[in-house]
């Protein structure tokens, strides 16, 4: 299983290190991952504590010294912007003429799926923030709220799985257009009432961050699916739902990512009770009267 980055490791000692130590656990989380790549010199003047206080800090997350800590954080984004080019490069896909694993695997392929998916989907529900996923559901359930929905190259389709089933269980739920005139006209309106869900995985989306960004600035909220190195767009989610990708293939799995997605509309079913059911009641009438089902 994929371990945590070192944003998780740094949120994990804030209640266990000093006071002056938690001053440079805030900057580099303000700034993550930029702030890591400053001199020591640097991030102590911005935290307003010495250059010590600094090595303790990165001593207690366990590493010998602040260059060992910096090539962790390069190696975290390294494997953060991995394509799977580069992930297939660096396996045994692309070393050996065996198939998938190499020749040395002694497991079928159903079994090495099995092993690597069951893994991921039980890792990124244990690990799911339960404020996050709860949050999530409220706003989600929130009838005041207009839901718009965008996906990224691969993860539109799960941005229209998930608003296709918002449809079914309530009102104003609407996918982000394709052209630009329809977009730029959609952000215009925006307002506090307003939600976007927003799946962005690495390689991230440049445009992701920008809609984040202009929905948090004029009161709107941002639920953000992402990967467990999280998206730039996560500095302007109001919720962020990571998930694991590990994949018997070198292409990242979204197979948890569903996971999260089927659990999310539980929630929302749950939450809407009586109102979710008759709306069902309502839609399925509608098909049936235009012939459509």
């Amino acid at each position: 299983m994929a371990p945590g980055t070192l944003a998780d490791e740094i949120r994990l000692k804030l209640g266990d290190v000093s006071p002056a130590e938690r001053k440079v656990a805030r900057v580099l989380l303000a700034g993550y991952p930029s702030a890591g790549f400053e001199t020591m010199a640097v991030l102590a003047e911005r935290a307003a504590v010495s250059a010590p206080t600094v090595l303790r800090f990165v001593n207690r997350l366990g590493y010998r010294g602040f260059p060992d800590f910096q090539a962790a954080l390069r190696a975290e984004l390294d494997e953060r912007n991995a394509s799977p080019l580069s992930l297939y490069e660096a396996t045994d896909y692309g070393r050996s003429k065996g198939g998938p694993g190499g020749p040395d695997d002694d497991l079928s392929l159903l079994q090495r799926g099995s092993n690597v998916f069951s893994a991921a989907v039980t890792q990124t529900l244990a690990e799911l923030p339960p404020h996050d996923l709860e949050h999530a559901i409220r706003l989600l359930s929130d009838s005041k709220r207009r839901i718009t929905l965008a996906g990224g190259r691969f993860t539109n389709l799960f941005a229209q799985y998930l608003g296709l089933h918002l449809m079914q269980l309530r009102d104003d739920v609407r996918f982000l257009p394709d052209r630009d005139v329809e977009r730029t006209a959609v952000f215009a309106a925006l307002h506090r009432r307003d939600v976007l869900v927003v799946f962005d995985y690495r390689r991230y989306e440049q445009d992701k961050v920008a809609m984040a960004e202009l929905v948090q600035a004029q009161g709107g909220k941002v639920i953000l699916f992402t990967d467990m190195w999280l998206s730039p767009a996560s500095v302007h989610a109001e919720v962020v739902l990571p998930s694991q990708v590990a994949a018997p293939s070198p292409y990242d799995s979204l197979v948890p990512t569903l996971a999260v997605i089927e659990t999310v509309v539980a929630g929302v079913l749950t939450a809407l009770g009586e109102d979710a059911h008759q709306r069902m009641r309502h839609v399925e009438d509608t098909a049936r009267r235009m012939n459509l089902y």
